[in-house]
């Protein structure tokens, strides 16, 4: 697949595009090709959160020394380059949501809301400001025109590094002006080209998922923001035997062993978190198996509308984490006709506030089509619903 094709402009000279630079290799690859291609391109960079703290930390993103990577990229490729102020806006969209979820008991992806809000809802807007009507970013997934003119997603053609999961919550809207020009290709590809391009950044380490945590300690931001989330309470086993003291509800997630500072026979998991009653509930590791996923919060991509894909019954293919694989399952809804996804193996582990994305296929290439975040989890008649419901 050419850059042509990707961007979709027969006449680079006149199209104007606006890459989402971060000041890694990815998004600086993004920049440098679109550039020797004869793009019109514009650099911007989002300053996301106070970058004092993480100024000098390996692994920050858009903060500190990324924004300074990211002017030295433009200033070797030429094109202009934006610094933007979107602190205030990825605090209440990313990091005081982030704070909610756990305090709640649930795990939350902060990449997804960033995604969704600031980067592409926000960022799109800027462009279209700048006079560009494509966005460009350095995410490792493929966008392809449908028949129709629509646009639709797909899986990266390097599975490891597939980023289709955090991205289940781009609208149909927002497609139409994102543009992905590293989906078909390897990391080692990327990195060949940052060098071959002269870009500082070529041996740059990768950036960490939870970019605004300093020293990836996610629960001191947390306890700032939400003490409460930090209140000891009781660890109960699904038996209703109380096994000892926990030390804040934000410390636990679902399928959790390690950690839980209890003495037992056998190897306990963490099976739900009741943030109301500071109760974590443990159980041995078959209680962690579940069949039926309910989700909300939905964003659908496919053909079909999604309420007529779930009286169908529709096969899809399920993700309920970002480190696990495509698993089979269908689309189907429960007694009181909420949206479920039914696990045709099981799942264990399967955390609410989490994502469950779904695909067309088990394949590298699958369509994405769509997804929502997981509300409730549960086994269908064993261990599980009998004590946790």
């Amino acid at each position: 697949m050419t850059l042509e094709d990707i961007i979709g402009s027969p006449d680079p000279a006149s199209t104007r595009v606006v890459v989402a630079m971060s000041g890694g290799v990815d998004s600086s690859v993004v920049a440098g090709l679109l550039a020797r291609a004869g793009y019109d391109v514009v650099g911007v960079t989002l300053q996301l959160y106070d970058h004092g703290a993480a100024a000098h930390r390996t692994g920050a993103c858009c903060a500190g020394q990324d924004i300074y990577d990211a002017r030295r990229v433009a200033e070797t490729l030429g094109i202009p380059h934006y610094v933007l102020d979107y602190e205030s806006r990825f605090r209440e969209e990313v990091i005081e949501r982030f704070a909610d979820s756990y305090a709640a008991g649930v795990t939350p992806i902060p990449c997804v809301d960033c995604n969704r809000t600031v980067k592409f809802r926000d960022l799109l807007a800027t462009a279209g400001d700048l006079g560009a009507t494509i966005l460009a970013t350095g995410h490792y997934v493929s966008s392809r025109a449908l028949p129709d003119g629509r646009r639709a997603l797909y899986r990266a053609a390097e599975s490891a590094r597939d980023q289709s999961y955090f991205l289940y919550a781009t609208t149909q809207a927002q497609l139409a002006g994102l543009r992905f020009p590293l989906g078909h290709m390897r990391k080692a590809e990327v990195r060949a080209l940052a060098a071959e391009l002269g870009l500082a950044v070529a041996d740059k380490p990768d950036s960490q998922d939870i970019c605004f945590v300093p020293g990836g300690d996610y629960a001191q931001v947390v306890e700032r923001l939400r003490p409460e989330a930090g209140e000891a309470g009781d660890i109960v086993h699904l038996d209703g035997r109380v096994l000892g003291r926990h030390r804040g509800v934000m410390h636990y997630t679902i399928g959790q062993r390690k950690g839980l500072g209890i003495s037992t026979p056998e190897p306990l998991y963490v099976i739900a978190i009741d943030a109301g009653k500071r109760e974590v509930k443990v159980g041995p590791r078959e209680a962690l198996t579940v069949r039926t996923v309910r989700i909300g919060d939905i964003n659908w991509l496919g053909d079909t509308p999604f309420a007529e894909a779930c009286a169908a019954k529709t096969e899809v293919f399920a993700k309920v984490r970002s480190t696990r694989a495509p698993a089979p399952a269908h689309l189907d809804c429960d007694a009181a006709g909420h949206p479920v996804v039914r696990l045709h193996l099981g799942e264990d582990g399967v955390a609410p506030g989490q994502a469950c994305v779904l695909y067309d296929a088990g394949t590298d290439a699958a369509r994405l089509l769509g997804g929502g975040t997981i509300l409730r989890a549960a086994a269908e008649g064993d261990l599980l619903r009998a004590r946790v419901a």
